[in-house]
């Protein structure tokens, strides 16, 4: 394996070098008004070299610097009675064509009167969002070790996040379950976006959302604006950027994770209308002769794909269609095997086959009727689809050879849903933003699981939903006052309605307060109600089974009510401190109805979706409180680090009304980054990239087993009146990250090493339950470790 990796990456060197040339190449972009949306005529951009140039914007907000040195710049954008912008980190390089769309804010004071400067790090691409929000780049998530280019990892750097395990990409916000995640792409809200998703989970193994087709997004960590909805712990927004207008480009990629192909450019020379598409093909059936540490011996198989066509008009608006998908299979075979395994992606006791796929497809349109009023419509149809079974192996007690197998375990889930959104965004003036809309969505959802529960029943349906349809409706308001040029409010409303039962309605007020204490310093506030609908299945379980008695339809949302303050500290252009802190109290969580420390509030961080037993009510409690720190230097002068430190507190009360650790109290949790390049050569043609992550936090909470109950379901259950009374050894990871990055005529080459986990520690994951049939007294349970150390290697050509 070793030597596979340094014959690729020392030749690959090689080649590069011979053919590297040093190139300019072009930067480009759009500017427009940050609370409107509008393109701005005649702003001055600059590019902050030794020589200074500069160009302004034209009639639609587009500006072009052409022969622009390959490297790092710092590029700025001023205009007359708005904020000066600094973009600092834009990289160039010699295969694609650099693209920079920002926004300005404008001044509340007379024009004519000194403006003050803002860093690009600060805005975020939504103008509402005013606390617990950044924005992130491709480049960001690219660029962190052991990111994997997968924007979910890239957000369990920052200060509030837990992201500790090495097979899954769920984000843990602030102790809440992953369950509370939003997942929006261009204003649609979106399935689970992963392979492997299992049903009532929003993270998986490998990401569906491939970076080369994002820009500029949002992720946000509480008390989120009033626009979202359906959700309790954050929200990616994310946006899908334009292919090149202008020029044909293309990039491949080669790597463990998947081989990739992408192309954009315009329908037609001379006009604004592009397009960008994306294609994505698992590698590790290629590679599964290397063995590659991935926690299975079973090959994991996934495509997914993208695109994006944007049709800019005259006189009707902006059209574009866009949509994303993807599908995943595996089949975990253990009955070919004489030996006791050791799976960290199944259970040790029984083959398991499992399939997935989703996909999405929006149509979007834009039309400004002025420079301050817009709206902006969208309709989409998505589909997601999770299907598997499991046959229990029976082996011979002496030599461990299969005896039978037979079949204890099989579900189907399909999951449609049929949306519409409008946005109205009013500028009324300098001042004051008035955003407001609704989102109705349109599910139709069928499922078919039955199970044996011991080795004599028969099957038993726990699940029969047919082509259940069904409404949510989400209306909002959201106002922007900015009181003084440094004082700011953010007020608005978020309603919900889920047609499927009564119960499920709400009324969620949101508000943000920032105040600018200096130049330098900003003190924020923010308070939101929030709510979420269970996940589907759980509507539909089956209480006594084999029946059509649906006992958990009338279930209603679960709520949370989140309390921010956070005080930000900008030291210098490339240097920034900020500390937030917060009370989450959370309600209405589906428990059973007989004494139980089983709580909807620990699940979906996973690989086994929450197994219903009996009819759950919405009574369970909980609460979440922390502080988080953020220290980050961007990059400047060759290197960025950013370290981030979160101390916090989760809790919750099940029917027994037991106060107890949730899953995802590790108490703490701190990530130290750290990078650098250096372009190599006396023309600098040649970039040495180099990073590195140290990652120490808290272990899980986990529950001691109840035998049992574990024999009659074949699978692990915890004792309900001891969940969480355990705590796993402290999570520790450092990772590594080494490439090069090598400009030749019209093309750039990348090839990168991420060393996952170099230490090789074995951080406990989860128990499992597998009774060993030559030795029947043995402890049936044992601890699942997580990936070890893992060697990930990609190229890249850009042209």
């Amino acid at each position: 394996m070793n030597k596979f990796l340094l014959f690729c990456f020392t030749n690959t060197v090689f080649l590069l070098f011979v053919h590297a040339q040093q190139q300019g190449q072009t930067l480009k972009g759009k500017v427009a008004d940050k609370s409107s949306g509008f393109p701005l005529v005649g702003v001055t951009v600059s590019l902050q070299t030794e020589t200074p140039v500069a160009v302004q914007t034209d009639a639609d907000g587009y500006y072009k610097l052409s022969n622009v040195p390959l490297g790092r710049h710092k590029v700025e954008f001023s205009y007359l009675g708005y904020k000066t912008l600094i973009m600092n980190e834009v990289v160039v390089t010699s295969g694609k064509e650099a693209v920079l769309n920002v926004a300005l804010e404008e001044s509340v004071q007379e024009i004519g009167e000194v403006t003050v400067n803002a860093l690009g790090k600060e805005q975020t691409v939504n103008d509402m969002a005013i606390i617990s929000a950044r924005s992130f780049t491709v480049e960001e998530a690219d660029r962190y070790a052991a990111s994997r280019q997968d924007p979910a990892r890239m957000a369990g750097n920052f200060a509030g996040v837990n992201s500790t395990s090495d097979a899954r990409n769920d984000i843990v916000i602030r102790g809440n379950s992953p369950l509370g995640i939003l997942w929006r792409l261009n204003d649609i809200d979106i399935p689970n976006p992963n392979h492997f998703a299992i049903a009532g989970s929003t993270g998986g193994p490998v990401s569906i959302i491939n970076t080369k087709f994002l820009a500029r997004s949002d992720f946000m960590s509480g008390a989120f604006a009033a626009e979202y909805g359906n959700a309790m712990a954050g929200v990616f927004d994310l946006k899908m950027r334009n292919g090149n207008n202008e020029k044909r480009e293309f990039t491949g990629q080669f790597g463990v994770l998947g081989t990739e192909l992408a192309a954009e450019g315009p329908f037609k020379k001379g006009t604004k209308s592009s397009y960008l598409a994306t294609f994505r093909y698992s590698t590790l059936q290629m590679l599964q002769g290397l063995r590659l540490p991935l926690g299975t011996d079973a090959v994991p198989q996934y495509w997914d794909y993208s695109f994006r066509v944007n049709m800019p008009t005259k006189k009707f608006g902006t059209f574009s269609f866009f949509g994303i998908g993807g599908y995943s299979n595996i089949d975990i075979i253990l009955s070919k095997s004489d030996e006791r395994p050791r799976e960290l992606y199944g259970d040790q006791n029984r083959d398991q086959y499992f399939r997935t796929n989703m996909g999405v497809f929006g149509a979007q349109h834009v039309y400004f009727f002025n420079t301050k009023i817009s709206i902006t419509s969208t309709l989409s149809q998505s589909y997601q689809n999770v299907f598997g079974w499991h046959d229990i192996i029976y082996r011979d007690s002496a030599t461990y050879k299969l005896k039978s197998k037979d079949r204890i375990l099989g579900f189907d889930q399909t999951e449609l849903r049929s949306a519409f959104n409008q946005s109205i965004h009013h500028k009324i003036n300098s001042r004051q933003t008035l955003k407001y809309g609704y989102f109705f969505t349109l599910y139709n959802f069928t499922a078919l699981d039955s199970a044996r529960f011991d080795t004599n029943s028969s099957f038993a349906v726990r699940s029969n939903a047919r082509n259940q349809v069904f409404g949510l409706f989400q209306p909002y308001v959201q106002w922007k006052y900015r009181i003084t040029e440094k004082l700011t409010l953010n007020a608005g409303l978020h309603a919900q309605w889920l047609t499927l039962n009564e119960n499920s309605r709400s009324i969620e007020p949101r508000a943000g307060l920032s105040y600018q204490l200096a130049p330098k310093q900003m003190l924020s506030m923010g308070y939101g109600e929030h709510s979420q609908m269970q996940p589907m299945y759980i509507y539909f379980f089956i209480t006594d089974y084999n029946s059509d008695n649906l006992v958990n339809k009338d279930l209603g949302f679960s709520r949370s009510r989140h309390f921010v303050i956070s005080y930000d500290y900008v030291i210098r252009q490339d240097l920034r401190f900020k500390i937030e802190t917060y009370y989450q109290q959370l309600w209405n969580i589906p428990v059973y109805g007989y004494p139980s420390g089983i709580s909807l509030i620990n699940s979906g961080a996973s690989f086994t979706r929450f197994i219903v037993k009996d009819e759950l009510y919405n009574r369970g409690t909980g609460y979440n409180y922390g502080v988080e720190f953020t220290a980050e230097k961007f990059f400047s002068k060759n290197y960025y680090l950013l370290w981030t430190t979160s101390l916090y507190q989760s809790k919750f009360r099940g029917s027994d009304n037991i106060l107890r650790d949730t899953d995802f109290n590790g108490n703490y949790i701190t990530n130290l980054l750290a990078g650098y390049e250096r372009g190599l050569g006396e023309k600098k043609k040649t970039t040495l990239v180099t990073g590195t992550k140290f990652t120490l936090a808290g272990g899980r909470r986990y529950s001691p087993v109840d035998r049992d109950s574990s024999a009659k379901y074949l699978d692990f259950q915890p004792k309900e009146d001891s969940i969480n009374t355990l705590q796993f050894r402290d999570y520790v990871r450092l990772d590594l990250r080494l490439g090069l990055r090598i400009n030749a005529k019209k093309l750039t080459h990348e090839i990168m090493l991420d060393l996952v986990n170099v230490l090789n520690i074995k951080n406990p994951l989860a128990l499992s339950y597998a009774p060993d049939p030559a030795n029947p007294q043995a402890n049936p349970v044992f601890v699942n470790y997580q990936l070890g150390f893992l060697p990930l290697i990609y190229y890249k050509v850009d042209f």
